[in-house]
């Protein structure tokens, strides 16, 4: 059972951005403080990534783990509107497929940061993020 009225629940869940998310913004910080110039929110792209360094051919996806379906403590499935979330949810992952394919077919290169992975290891996760953008500085 929901804790909120469907009011409540619909007033919640348009509230969640899709750009300048938390976790985006705290990657942003990172590359800017180190260095790292990137265009945002590129349309020239399918999916139009989170963050692309045109000169490199490099795009950066941010996922939430809820939304995108990741394999994590942070995703469970949602006990209410069941058939809705298993479309949805199924329809995102099979959307971001077809785009990783695609930017692959370009020559473009991607890489995942998960929202769960800035949660438990940042410091990993910005040197996998690093190592990624910027191969010659292992």
């Amino acid at each position: 059972m929901d804790v909120h009225s469907p009011e409540q629940r619909r007033y919640n869940m348009s509230r969640i951005k899709g750009k300048n998310t938390r976790p985006e913004l705290l990657v942003r910080k990172w590359l800017w403080a180190n260095g790292y110039r990137y265009r945002l929110h590129y349309k020239k792209l399918p999916g139009k990534p989170d963050l692309v360094f045109p000169g490199r051919k490099k795009a950066v996806f941010i996922h939430g783990c809820f939304w995108h379906k990741h394999n994590c403590k942070y995703f469970k499935w949602p006990k209410t509107n069941a058939e809705f979330w298993k479309k949805k949810i199924g329809d995102t992952v099979k959307r971001d497929q077809n785009i990783y394919r695609s930017l692959a077919a370009d020559g473009w290169n991607f890489f995942v940061v998960w929202e769960c992975s800035l949660k438990t290891d940042k410091a990993k996760t910005f040197q996998k993020l690093q190592n990624f953008i910027d191969p010659e500085n292992l």
